[in-house]
């Protein structure tokens, strides 16, 4: 018994490297027999234990078993040896899986002299016992005490859990990350132990953890600038000098670099080992430039609005100034548009300034809508969450039917986007939402359709793993408040159908019916759940879904009167998000619309 514990002690918790057991004496005479004497060393080897996990340890790495699975020659001197170290070998194996008292036996077949058999009685497993975790150093100082009291109830290894080599030291590598980028990058394990009590099948863990004092942000040493500003990155930090480090403040700072679209790659880390004059440690930020200018063509097709053809350029310093400049030219079957964007590069409030003049002509509804609009506006970008206020003067020219009607609009709108997403790209977990909210006044062509308006629009999309099923679901509600009369442009009404609505229905299909035609409703409402599954383990970015949807627009919610879609899709994960190709049913209708879009929608 104390052999088997100064094994583990030295072998499975000090990581200090061992000679292999050496064959114990009743194995050696065990094996003499197990053995055939005479005729060549071949022979198969069955392993006898109840737990599977426990058999497929031994087959991997008992030497008995791997010389079998490898058909490597061996003399009868040789076997014979093997045999006789098997079961010491055996015994150590077991005790990494927490396994103190195993009885190992190797004997051979009566009915078949070729055969061996290893014969495992693994014991109680070993639990633990108990967990003492002491920190010294910075960690040790009072305003550390929070993060104490984090790591330790994050420790792995609680009291009554099975004690196996992997989760011990699995456990170990754990809260030493943890207390790393929690504060303290130069943490280090002073000592571990784990006592075994091998007859009452449990084991104390001590440790002790010396953090090192905690690092505080200090001065950014940036490289790979070229044609950029340094103060662009250094708006973009989020911290102060001398505010305390933690692994995410970092981790935000890079990805707001990257949200930029001015880098192609950038990497933003600590220099623990360095600490200057004032005691902060610098902030080591690499980035390689985009290119200054860039241009894209994209030639596609859209149920919802036909094929198209698109043109975008992105200047990243137009004038040597620090803006960026998009334009856009999108040509398709229902709807036509161009687009120029002006935004500032972020401030020192983490804020981008904006301004975008827009033309657009739709002909996806019953109306044929030409829109100008101009916007001016503020954004602010985080890891999770974006705000954008704006003021819009919009001009409309609406055709319905053989009428012309042209209004303007001018309102200040107020945006709000959070997400809680575990990908931003392929969602499974979490949710993302969005909130608007604007005033303004609308102009027609007379004095009596003319008045203030208010616009609401919320949605809401969620994301939940349900075993090897993955739910989804989303939701729209708005509203346009305004006085019958005021003649609010169309563009600024709701109509529901399509892709990211009601599936089933045309794109921009329901809404207020009129003389024959279907215009936009001041109210809207739709929802959709979705069930989805991968076909095959073998290949786990193509799934399956089932779906149903429901929603419709109109006037007033007096008139509304909701309609449903259902039906059945295929979803392939691409790196790109997800590519889904959907059949749906109209309720209403009883006709079948092939949808396809990529992409989450908020």
């Amino acid at each position: 018994m104390t052999r088997l514990i100064g094994l583990l002690l030295l072998a499975v918790l000090s990581g200090c490297a061992t000679r292999a057991p050496e064959p114990k004496p009743d194995a050696a005479a065990a094996a003499a027999t197990a053995v055939p004497a005479e005729g060549p060393a071949v022979y198969s080897l069955d392993i006898r234990v109840d737990d599977s996990a426990l058999r497929s340890l031994l087959q991997e790495n008992l030497d008995l078993a791997r010389y079998r699975a490898s058909q490597a020659a061996l003399s009868r001197v040789e076997l014979a040896r093997l045999a006789a170290a098997a079961p010491a070998q055996a015994e150590a194996l077991l005790e990494t899986e927490g396994y103190f008292n195993a009885k190992v036996d190797v004997s051979r077949d009566p009915d078949d002299d070729t055969r061996l058999l290893l014969t495992v009685t693994p014991g109680p497993r070993t639990r633990v016992g108990e967990a003492k975790i002491e920190f010294t150093e910075g960690l040790a100082d009072d305003d550390a005490r929070a993060l104490r009291e984090s790591l330790r109830n994050s420790w792995a290894l609680k009291p009554g859990a099975a004690f196996t080599q992997s989760q011990w030291a699995s456990a170990k590598s754990d809260l030493l990350l943890r207390a790393r980028t929690g504060g303290f990058p130069l943490a280090r394990w002073a000592d571990t132990a784990a006592r075994v009590d091998a007859e009452a099948h449990t084991a104390d863990l001590q440790l002790v953890l010396a953090s090192g004092n905690r690092a505080r942000l200090g001065e950014l040493r940036i490289e790979g600038l070229k044609r950029q500003d340094r103060e662009t990155i250094e708006r973009l930090t989020g911290y102060r000098r001398g505010d305390a480090y933690t692994e995410q403040k970092l981790a935000e700072f890079q990805e707001r670099l990257a949200k930029t679209q001015l880098f192609d790659a950038v990497r933003v880390q600590l220099l623990p080992e360095t600490v200057d004059a004032d005691g902060t440690t610098p902030v080591q930020v690499t980035v390689t430039e985009s290119a200054l200018q860039q241009a894209t063509v994209a030639v596609g097709y859209h149920s919802n609005t036909g094929q198209s053809v698109s043109v975008e350029h992105l200047h990243r310093r137009p004038f040597d100034l620090p803006v960026r400049a998009r334009s856009k030219l999108q040509l398709s079957r229902d709807l036509r548009g161009a687009e120029l964007e002006l935004s500032s590069h972020p401030q020192p409030d983490l804020h981008r300034n904006l301004a975008s003049l827009q033309f657009e002509q739709d002909r996806t509804g019953d109306t044929i809508a030409t829109n100008l609009g101009i916007r001016l506006g503020r954004l602010y970008e985080s890891t999770r969450d974006e705000r954008l206020s704006y003021v819009e003067l919009l001009r409309a020219r609406e055709t319905v039917g053989g009428e012309v009607n042209t209004n303007l609009a001018v309102s200040v709108n107020q945006q709000w986007i959070r997400r809680r997403l575990d990908s931003s790209l392929l969602p499974t977990d979490g949710h993302q939402a969005l909130a608007l909210v604007g005033l303004g006044y609308a102009r027609g062509g007379g004095s009596d359709d003319s008045g203030p308006f208010g616009r609401m629009q919320f949605k809401l999309g969620a994301y939940k793993p349900l075993g090897g099923w993955y739910a989804s679901a989303r939701a729209e509600v708005a509203q346009v408040i305004a006085h019958e009369r005021v003649g609010v442009p169309e563009k600024l009404l709701f109509l529901a159908g399509g892709d990211d609505s009601v599936r089933g229905y045309a794109y921009r299909s329901l809404g207020v019916e009129r003389n024959g035609l279907t215009l936009g409703g001041r109210v809207m409402a739709t929802g959709s759940l979705e069930i989805a599954r991968p076909f095959t383990m073998s290949l786990p970015s193509l799934w399956g879904a089932a779906f149903v949807d429901a929603g419709n627009a109109a006037s007033r919610w007096t008139d509304y009167r909701p309609v449903v879609g259902y039906g059945v899709g295929v979803r392939w994960r691409s790196p790109v998000g997800p590519l889904r190709v959907d059949a749906a049913r109209a309720q209403e209708t009883g006709k079948w619309r092939l949808h396809f879009s990529v992409g989450i929608t908020l």
